[in-house]
């Protein structure tokens, strides 16, 4: 077993070189976000109950995703992540949080970058596939491929996503104005509490769809970028990608966790649909395909 102390992209660092080898890992969370171990409800900032939990709980196998980069200059390179790819406002607070201020504020530290990014609301444009479908192009200002579905603060993003199902999920924000990302704040607030209350889990289920926040699922997510962007994974920047090939490993990391609470278990969303097309994409009667993936 393989006991490793930090954050999200310390764990994502151990999964590189231990998915598929059959060794356990256990963590022992000293990051920012550790948004994994909140995932399987690992004690923060208490070593001694994570310690327990290594030698005493039980291994759980859990998928890890592939993302194929390719460069500004046009060369490829893979890396390993267990949590979360992202491109916008995710690959923002990745590359501009200063790093004595995670040290000290935790993920209070992500405030700033997150406002400067919203106030911005640059969009831009992807093309983009899921499985091999038909190319689709959208304006967006920020997308997700994730394995895991909570951000930092806890926040819901993604109620689908699990880290053991073999899916990997995509949700892309291309909010129009701050009226869009109100929306936004409010779904993410709704999901969260979704969690803990049944009265808002009928709340949510009965809840429009909004049209600044789309999801998908698949095994395969395929992106060109018509100017290069950012990408993070697992917290850490990469740079600059033109395009970005994501895949799916299930099962291919051993982890120790503690024995699962029914309590406390994920709540799932509303079922998944295929990420739309911008308007002007629209076919003649103004409808979206809407084919799950």
């Amino acid at each position: 077993m393989v006991l490793v102390a930090g954050g999200d992209g310390t764990v994502c660092a151990a999964a590189e070189v231990l998915q598929g080898t059959g060794i356990p890992v256990a963590l022992i969370p000293a990051g920012t976000g550790n948004l994994l171990a909140r995932e399987l409800g690992i004690a923060l900032g208490d070593p001694d109950a994570a310690v327990a939990v290594a030698f005493s709980g039980y291994e759980r196998r859990l998928d890890v995703a592939v993302a194929d980069l390719r460069s500004v200059g046009g060369e490829w390179s893979s890396h390993t992540f267990v949590v979360m790819a992202g491109i916008g406002l995710d690959a923002d607070m990745a590359a501009n949080t200063n790093a004595l201020a995670k040290k000290h504020l935790g993920w209070l530290a992500y405030v700033a970058p997150i406002a400067r990014s919203v106030l911005a609301n640059r969009l831009f444009r992807i093309e983009y596939r899921i499985d091999g479908s038909r190319a689709r192009s959208a304006r967006a200002h920020t997308v997700i491929v994730g394995n895991c579905g909570t951000l930092a603060g806890n926040m819901l993003l993604i109620p689908r996503a699990s880290i053991d199902d073999g899916f990997l999920d995509v949700v892309m924000m291309r909010p129009r104005g701050r009226l869009g990302w109100a929306g936004i704040g409010s779904r993410l607030t709704l999901q969260g509490a979704a969690r803990r209350s049944r009265f808002t889990r009928r709340i949510l289920a009965w809840a429009p769809e909004l049209h600044s926040l789309a999801y998908a699922r698949g095994r395969v997510f395929e992106a060109t970028f018509e100017v290069p962007r950012v990408v993070q994974l697992d917290g850490d920047s990469f740079g600059h990608v033109s395009a970005a090939r994501i895949t799916v490993r299930p099962g291919a990391l051993l982890i120790r966790v503690r024995k699962p609470d029914p309590e406390t278990a994920p709540v799932s969303g509303a079922a998944s649909r295929a990420l739309p097309d911008d308007p002007e994409h629209e076919g003649p009667d103004g409808q979206h395909d809407a084919d799950d993936s």
